[in-house]
């Protein structure tokens, strides 16, 4: 994947939002980490009403669930106050789909692209080879 100078890498798993600026030159790609943002609820209390069940998610995956919908929040409000210009995003495909879910329209504008895999502990240099894999 060739990916734009300036653009923001968000890695997103069900408990971190890692960010990264791409310094590199196409098709180069050179990842700088930014700071860890403090991800709030996504949607409070969203399905707190069901305790666990065969039916319903349990406390764990709600949890998760939360936390992405916090990230996708974050990452809406980083796109409208134009900070963000142009975004990939990297998570496990059930994060993904989540994430989905909560991107606004502006937002969805500006993905460069999409990487479903779970590369949330992976070092800087293993993401950036995914980068240029994909």
């Amino acid at each position: 994947m060739i990916l734009p100078n300036g653009a923001t890498v968000a890695v997103v798993d069900g408990g971190r939002l890692r960010l990264f600026r791409n310094k590199g030159h196409e098709p180069h790609v050179d990842l700088v980490s930014l700071p860890d943002p403090e991800v709030g609820s996504g949607h409070a209390g969203s399905g707190t009403r069901h305790r666990s069940s065969t039916a319903n998610p349990d406390d764990g995956r709600l949890k998760e669930d939360d936390f992405i919908a916090g990230a996708a929040k974050h990452l809406n409000a980083e796109v409208l106050a134009g900070r963000i210009q142009q975004l990939l995003v990297i998570a496990d495909p059930r994060s993904l789909g989540e994430l989905r879910k909560h991107f606004h329209g502006t937002l969805t504008g500006r993905l460069v692209g999409e990487i479903g895999k779970d590369l949330s502990g992976q070092t800087d240099a293993s993401i950036q080879s995914a980068i240029m894999a994909a």
